[in-house]
């Protein structure tokens, strides 16, 4: 990874992209990993749906991972940061 040489200014409105860029990577991560734990609590009490349920469960760690990178992406272009 590679760092800008010289300091980066940001406008206000860049800020404000980021920040909703962030608020929304928050919500989104928080609302994929409380699917997650709803499936588990449902396979808990209801086993038998456990099968149906695994789709459910296994599509949610990519989706918090593609959410993370492109908030990355985002962030990283805008402070200029290279890899």
């Amino acid at each position: 990874m590679a760092l800008p040489d010289q300091p980066v200014t940001l406008s206000r409105e860049q800020l404000d992209e980021l920040n909703r860029q962030l608020t929304t990577m928050r919500h989104d991560i928080n609302n994929h990993l409380s699917l997650i734990v709803a499936t588990i609590e449902l396979i808990r009490y209801k086993p038998h749906v456990a099968e149906r349920m695994v789709a459910t469960l296994s599509e949610q760690p990519a989706k918090i991972t593609e959410s993370v990178k492109k908030f990355t992406a985002d962030f990283e272009r805008a402070l200029g940061i290279r890899r």
